[in-house]
């Protein structure tokens, strides 16, 4: 049997790093960490105790071609502390988002997507609304 410790890294292709280290370290405000001198170009970034990797590839796509944000495709969940601030700061920002406080899974879930339609969802637990 495994025996799991936690998810270490989300790996991302995109197709124009300086774009996407805009959205993800500017934008977003996660911080650059150290990477290692790879042969191709990438960038690492913390979040909570995990980490986000980057990987540059021009011709890479998604495997989503549209630009609506469907929470049912695939995408990487970003638990944070206030919803209705982190809802607030992505509107500020001029991103696209759906926004899905009455989920059936229990959370209340905001959604947007990256330069490269990669989705991405912030959450907290519901219940913390009502507090």
């Amino acid at each position: 049997m495994i025996e799991i410790e936690n998810i270490h890294h989300v790996s991302l292709s995109v197709t124009d790093l300086q774009r996407a280290k805009h959205f993800y370290g500017t934008m977003l405000g996660f911080k650059e960490l150290t990477r290692p001198n790879f042969d191709f170009p990438g960038a690492w970034y913390e979040i909570g105790k995990q980490q986000l990797h980057l990987i540059a590839l021009p011709d890479s796509s998604t495997l989503r071609k549209s630009s609506e944000i469907n929470s049912r495709e695939g995408h990487f969940a970003i638990r944070v502390k206030d919803y209705h601030a982190t809802l607030k700061y992505l509107q500020e920002l001029g991103i696209e988002i759906n926004e899905r406080t009455n989920s059936k899974s229990g959370f209340a879930q905001v959604f947007c997507m990256d330069p490269d339609l990669n989705l991405i969802e912030f959450s907290v637990d519901k219940a913390s609304l009502l507090k």
